[in-house]
């Protein structure tokens, strides 16, 4: 029984990913794409139901794998590992995900439009079998204070341009007749455009003092955005090479 288990575990959690792994992988990424898929119409057709069925059956049957097979990945006992496995954040996004079929098939999972909402978080189970994603999750987790360090410096800066220029921009726009920052929000709003270079074009100083601010934010902005870009990207080649090494024989 503990070896069925184990041969289980290293199909839906490789630690040197094979042939029936890889496979297992693909089939569970159409899954999570047909059970998406639907969602990108507001027309739903009779066939998309079956798409759905086929979907929730896969997500089933890998929640159950994932679950007595739970004793063996963790480091807990088995029957401690059993128990808390409902609760891992994963397992929750799993169980969610499969709620909207339910809610098809069953009236008393009836769960209205928090439905398609449910539905959504099936793209979150990509993280699990795109092995990109899962090694930039793990970069993440193991640089989280240096990146932590660098959103609350981020914050801080949108938050002081924004008070500056709240401040400093008092002309009337003339498209609108009005302040061109009716409240403290639209400054912080356009200070976090302006940081992250997206400029939507909605909020633009008009004064000259305005947009003096506005061109020293966008050259500090483009900085301080390059910063997690470098930390993530010498992380992820750390990690391909950690794995790489791990799997060598």
């Amino acid at each position: 029984m503990m070896k069925t288990l184990e041969k289980i575990s290293n199909i839906i959690e490789p630690r040197n990913k094979n042939a029936v792994s890889r496979a297992y992988h693909s089939i569970m990424l159409v899954a999570i794409i047909i059970g998406v898929f639907p969602l990108m119409f507001r027309e739903q057709k009779e066939y998309y139901l079956y798409l759905d069925i086929i979907s929730c059956f896969c997500f089933i049957v890998d929640y159950i794998m994932r679950w007595i097979t739970y004793g063996i990945r963790s480091t807990k006992n088995s029957w401690a590992a059993y128990v808390t496995y409902p609760f891992t954040p994963m397992a929750i996004v799993d169980l969610l995900s499969i709620l909207p079929t339910l809610n098809v098939l069953m009236p008393a999972f009836k769960l209205a439009r928090f439905s398609r909402f449910l539905k959504i978080l099936r793209v979150v189970k990509i993280v699990r079998y795109f092995e990109s994603l899962e090694i930039i999750l793990a970069v993440i987790r193991k640089q989280r204070k240096i990146l932590y360090t660098v959103l609350s410096l981020a914050l801080f800066y949108t938050f002081i341009t924004a008070l500056i220029m709240f401040n400093a921009e008092e002309d009337i726009n003339p498209r609108t007749g009005k302040l061109l920052f009716e409240d403290f929000f639209d400054a912080f709003y356009w200070a976090a455009c302006t940081l992250t270079t997206v400029g939507y074009g909605d909020l633009y100083p008009i004064s000259d003092t305005g947009r003096i601010i506005s061109i020293l934010s966008s050259l500090v902005g483009i900085a301080i955005i390059a910063l997690p870009s470098g930390v993530i990207t010498a992380g992820y080649l750390d990690e391909l090479r950690e794995r790489k090494k791990n799997q060598e024989p």
